[in-house]
């Protein structure tokens, strides 16, 4: 939403200004403006494999909605995590199997569904779950294995981001391009009379403006939007980490949420007593 309010800010700050004291109609060059989106076009699809592309096409419907990451979800996902540890203090590991192994019917995760409908974030748990119950490895091994994953993970989160970045880095230059062929065609030209000239000139110029007016006033916010997306993407498995290694470690479930508690932003951070009323109400139901 917020996209939209500053895309309208941009456009009444630049044309609108503009339309004060001259006339929109020249800014109307609808060659430059197709030259200039195939431009950008080509080089979205020439320096990116298919599987950037793609990716970055799932992506940017993302930039319009809001973060679905806030203080209830992690209160959800905290509880959850408590729930399960409580069960694996209280009979074993070995009784938590059938949950990590069929999780889509355990009865503890289907009480989270927002946490349960996330596949990613449900196959993170699994995954380290079973180890746990595996027993093979230990706290340090499997916290070098989570921070390779979640690594991997934010890398493959920022492939868009990249790509949306490129692509405003290089609409000034394309914009510079199509301004030099109008100059170009100018130059043809010279033997016309001033206003026809005049008019070829601003037509040239209107491809600078618009290559540098999309780039920062269009593209980069998008490209901006997806990085901040990514950071709190990846907040959620660093709280489950923090919590499981806890765990793993020898801290009682109560104990070990609360390790979780305090990576939290700030603004997403449940108070102490927040979060031990929250627990205490759920296990009472």
């Amino acid at each position: 939403m917020l996209l939209i309010v500053g895309y309208i800010i941009i456009l009444l700050a630049s044309v609108g200004t503009y339309a004060v004291h001259g006339s929109l109609a020249a800014l109307w060059m609808p060659m430059e403006y197709v030259a200039i989106l195939g431009l950008a076009l080509g080089g979205f699809i020439a320096g990116n494999g298919i599987k950037a592309v793609k990716a970055t096409i799932a992506a940017l419907p993302k930039v319009f909605k809001g973060s679905h990451l806030n203080k209830a979800l992690y209160m959800d996902l905290l509880a959850m995590l408590f729930e399960i540890l409580s069960k694996v203090r209280k009979e074993g590991l070995m009784s938590i199997e059938n949950d990590i192994e069929n999780p889509d019917q355990s009865p503890v995760f289907a009480k989270y569904p927002t946490i349960a409908h996330d596949h990613h974030v449900m196959e993170f748990i699994c995954d380290y779950l079973r180890m746990m119950v595996g027993g093979n490895l230990n706290a340090f091994e499997i916290e070098n294995l989570m921070d390779v994953e979640i690594e991997t993970h934010h890398q493959e989160a920022h492939v868009p981001v990249h790509v949306v970045t490129r692509m405003a880095d290089g609409l000034p230059a394309f914009g510079i391009v199509v301004a030099v062929m109008g100059v170009v065609n100018v130059m043809g030209s010279v033997g016309a009379p001033p206003a026809v000239l005049g008019k070829m000139i601003g037509g040239a110029l209107v491809g600078t403006f618009l290559g540098i007016l999309v780039s920062y006033g269009f593209i980069s916010p998008v490209a901006g939007q997806l990085e901040q997306k990514v950071e709190e993407e990846g907040k959620i498995y660093q709280v489950i980490k923090t919590v499981l290694l806890a765990s793993m470690n020898g801290y009682a479930p109560q104990v070990a949420v609360e390790f979780g508690r305090k990576v939290l932003y700030s603004g997403d951070r449940p108070r102490f007593i927040e979060l031990e009323e929250d627990l205490k109400a759920r296990k009472g139901k």
